[in-house]
């Protein structure tokens, strides 16, 4: 992994998702537009090499002109620095491609999951994009089965990798000081392992060596070197692909005797007419046999006047120089034939006397006529010169033939090394030290951490030849995870993060109100904390609003309504109104609304009723004298009086 988790403040680099000669590629988040994207990075040891640079930057400059469903996208380019070394900084190049959720044709191979129609949809798949890439002037020069996708439940074909692709323009030229071809050597044309222009027809050949390998789990040609194998697509014919797989029509064999043809004017012109031929051997229809005057033996497909020694071969994988170097061209027929007609003359031929007509070369006197001993002897030793000359011929060609089909030494074994318990990063480092290929896999694994190596197929100790493929297993992690503890009242930020390091995913926000847990902070999960569940799974949150409803308060009294405010963690604020139709103590009016939403903590205003004062008392009436009171008191005074 980068030292840089973000590319460039946009580009979220993620998991590995694989290797290759000269880059790693990384599922990513475009945080600007936040879709997943493929970041492919150049290996920052080859970063200082300006070839690479420019066939890194050709692959971008080679797929950005291609807009095609079958064809990888690519969306953004750029560069980003790192160390390499006190006071160096190195620019290393990447590529954000469309990310592709599938799998390779290689990965199904491996796993005998295709069938006959499956390979067929898939090379009709491969050959669209190449009839797109090839209109567009793009040969891509490297179709294997690890550069093709297959998506999902969509089975769609997508066809990546345009690393050591060329314009048709500029085909011919090589990206080595050496001249060597690039590309894979089981799925080399013969024009490439020769080092000769490559045009669309080459695609055509690798696309039905993809074919065939669909068809039987194997190549057209395997060998034990990658010499020994280009060396058998440039002179060998194939075997039937119907040979390893019965269930091979002999249609679908005609596609593939013309696609794998030695002489590229003999194979499907285009691959839109590939793809017809291929339509119809599905129907049963087969593709016609070549014209009875066209060569159909190797050795007179391919141009060739001389045999191609293998030491050519391991030079320069078959470089441009190879046909150059070799030696023991033959004569020309003609001359050949001339020389046969003087050598068959007797002497004393009449024909050959007249020719000569006596007279020697240069002005010399005519030979004397030879004795019949002298010319016995004479012919004696001439069958003894042509007797060793032929010996000397048999045995060179003895020797040639030997030399060039005598397979190569094996070379010499190599034990894989113990990297058990180390981490991805060192395991790979010692691997391509020791002269192999590592392949990481990652599988889950609940006693090994995450990152760290739990062994490799094949196993440690094993013998293997140089630049084998050594499947590396790492552990991503146990299969089951606890969601963890004390999310509760914690930011959904921070709790999402929490989850995604104990190998969760945070799933669905919920809004929730609460009188307790601050607003934007969770209130629960569901699964609940503490529970187990399967590394990957959703854990989706509930978060709160910062709000709280206000509960029904009328007709409580005010000690409940006080209660049950504080319950909600709202405060209270009484004022007390006679009402001699309420019982006393109940309120009878609330400030905020039955279920309205109000910040936590809010005072609430309520009113409560209390019973009317009583009336003023009424004042005492004086008593009225009566009559005869009155009367009597007069006449004592009357009666005083008199």
């Amino acid at each position: 992994m980068t030292s840089q988790r973000v590319l460039n403040g946009r580009y979220e680099l993620g998991e590995l998702l694989g290797r290759g000669g000269m880059a790693d590629v990384y599922k990513g988040v475009d945080t600007v537009l936040g879709r997943t994207v493929a970041v492919k990075l150049l290996r920052a040891d080859l970063a200082r090499d300006p070839q690479f640079h420019a066939r890194f930057k050709r692959e971008a400059q080679a797929v950005a002109a291609l807009n095609h469903s079958s064809i990888v996208a690519i969306y953004d380019t750029g560069e980003y620095t790192v160390s390499g070394g006190p006071g160096e900084d190195v620019r290393v190049p990447y590529i954000v491609m469309e990310y592709v959720s599938g799998r390779t044709v290689r990965d199904l191979i491996r796993a005998k999951e295709l069938d006959i129609d499956q390979a067929i949809e898939f090379t009709l798949g491969v050959l669209a994009a190449l009839e797109y890439s090839h209109k567009a002037g793009i040969v891509h020069r490297d179709i294997k089965p690890a550069n093709v996708m297959v998506t999902g439940e969509s089975n769609h074909v997508k066809v990546m990798d345009f690393g050591i692709a060329r314009a048709m323009a500029d085909s011919a030229a090589t990206m080595t000081q050496t001249q060597a071809v690039v590309g894979t050597a089981q799925y080399l044309s013969p024009e490439q392992a020769l080092g000769e222009t490559v045009d669309a027809r080459s695609d055509l050949y690798s696309a039905a060596c993809l074919l065939f390998e669909m068809l039987t789990s194997r190549p057209p040609f395997t060998g034990d070197s990658p010499v020994s194998v280009a060396y058998q697509h440039v002179r060998e014919v194939p075997e039937p692909a119907s040979s390893f797989n019965p269930a091979v029509s002999e249609a679908l064999d005609s596609v593939l005797a013309k696609g794998l043809q030695k002489d590229r004017a003999d194979r499907f012109q285009d691959a839109a007419a590939f793809r017809r031929a291929l339509r119809a051997a599905k129907n049963g229809v087969a593709v016609p046999a070549l014209a009875a005057e066209t060569p159909t033996d190797v050795q007179d497909a391919v141009p060739l006047t001389r045999p191609i020694p293998e030491g050519a071969l391991a030079a320069g994988l078959l470089g441009p120089e190879v046909l150059e170097n070799t030696v023991g061209a033959e004569p020309e027929n003609g001359q050949a034939a001339g020389d046969q007609d003087v050598l068959s003359r007797e002497p004393g031929d009449p024909e050959a006397e007249a020719e000569h007509d006596g007279a020697m070369a240069l002005g010399f006197t005519p030979e004397r006529e030879r004795t019949a001993r002298q010319k016995s002897r004479r012919r004696a030793w001439t069958a003894v010169v042509v007797i060793l000359a032929l010996l000397v011929l048999a045995g060179g060609a003895f020797w040639v033939y030997s030399t060039v089909n005598q397979k190569p030494a094996p070379p010499p074994l190599i034990a894989v090394p113990a990297v058990s318990g180390l981490t991805e990063a060192a395991a790979l480092q010692t691997l391509y030290g020791a002269n192999l290929s590592p392949e990481p896999n990652h599988i889950p694994d609940d006693k090994v951490p995450k990152g760290n190596v739990i062994g490799t197929d094949p196993g440690a100790g094993s013998r293997v030849a140089p630049k084998s493929q050594v499947v590396l297993n790492v552990s991503s992690g146990p299969v089951s995870a606890t969601v963890p503890a004390g999310l509760n009242g914690l930011t959904e930020a921070a709790a999402r993060d929490l989850l995604r390091q104990a190998g969760l995913v945070g799933g669905s926000s919920t809004l929730a109100n609460s009188a307790t847990v601050p607003a934007g902070s969770v209130i629960s999960t569901k699964p609940a904390s503490g529970a187990v569940v399967g590394v990957g799974s959703t854990v989706d949150l509930v978060v709160s609003t910062g709000k709280v409803a206000v509960p029904q308060l009328i007709g409580l009294t005010e000690p409940d309504a006080e209660a049950l405010l504080k319950a909600n963690g709202l405060g209270i604020a009484v004022t007390q109104q006679e009402n001699s139709q309420v019982t006393p103590g109940k309120v009878t009016g609330q400030g905020d609304a039955y279920n309205s939403l109000v910040e936590q903590g809010k005072t609430i205003s309520v009113i409560v009723a209390k019973a009317p004062a009583p009336p003023p008392p009424s004042p005492t009436p004086t008593p009225t004298p009566s009559p005869s009171e009155t009367r009597g008191g007069g006449g004592g005074g009357l009666g005083l009086g008199g």
